[in-house]
């Protein structure tokens, strides 16, 4: 049996439009969009004049829940603490009534960790350890239209949201781990992308050098879509201008 349609009115100014489970969010696609190579083709100059679709990391936060009494399926990803905070995106003549001092949010994409090898050092003096080498990439879609989908405020709990009516039979493998992922279409803008590294130094209590690169694809959020882990679309939340 195919999911139930909905419509619920999240604000004045914002609906979801709950779509049937037999559509598809890629076209036929089978996986999930990879942030690796996502990021590198666009930094090599590639569909920068394109919309992209990028998956949200499994383990970013997603949050779903069911009632059985309504038979009502409550999809809540959070945003209220993903504020970008890198440089680039810091405005200190920010008015806080009106605006965020960082300007950009961010939706974490996934990770890849390297181990780099090792190295003879010797941090305390006359105890020679081996010290590792690691590093991490951390990809993100960064964006500044975020209050296009939801309303400016102080809730620690804002972020997408939507409901669709579902059986309990329909909602269990919905409750499962990675049941749903969420995904995100963006137009792609200047600088397209970005990237910053931070290094620590091993030391002896911790004989690891680390080196962490976030690296970040930048553009304008159109469309925030919840999937099934067959990549059938539950909802589709499209933004509108925030009003000033």
């Amino acid at each position: 049996m195919a999911l139930a349609v909905a419509l619920k009115k999240l604000t004045p100014w914002m609906g979801v439009v709950l779509a049937l489970v037999g559509s598809t969010a890629q076209g036929q696609a089978t996986a999930w969009p990879d942030p690796v190579a996502s990021y590198r083709a666009v930094a090599a100059g590639e569909g920068r004049a394109e919309s992209v679709l990028v998956a949200a990391a499994a383990d970013s936060g997603l949050q779903v829940s069911y009632d059985e009494a309504s038979r009502r399926l409550h999809l809540h990803y959070p945003m209220a603490f993903n504020q970008l905070t890198e440089g680039w995106s810091w405005q200190p003549l920010a008015n806080p009534e009106r605006e965020d001092y960082y300007r950009f949010k961010f939706l974490p994409l996934g990770s890849v960790a390297e181990d780099r090898g090792s190295y003879q050092g010797e941090d305390k003096i006359g105890e020679p350890e081996t010290m590792g080498v690691q590093w991490r990439y951390d990809y993100f879609l960064a964006f500044d239209n975020l209050y296009d989908f939801i309303p400016r405020g102080t809730d620690d709990d804002a972020g997408f949201d939507a409901e669709v009516t579902v059986s309990p039979e329909q909602a269990a493998p919905l409750l499962a781990p990675g049941g749903v992922r969420l995904l995100a279409q963006v137009a792609l803008r200047a600088p397209y992308v970005s990237e910053s590294t931070t290094f620590w130094k091993a030391i002896h209590a911790r004989p690891t050098d680390f080196t962490l690169k976030k690296r970040y694809l930048v553009g304008v959020l159109q469309e925030v879509r919840f999937v099934t882990a067959e990549n059938r679309v539950l909802a589709r939340l499209s933004g509108h201008p925030a009003e000033q």
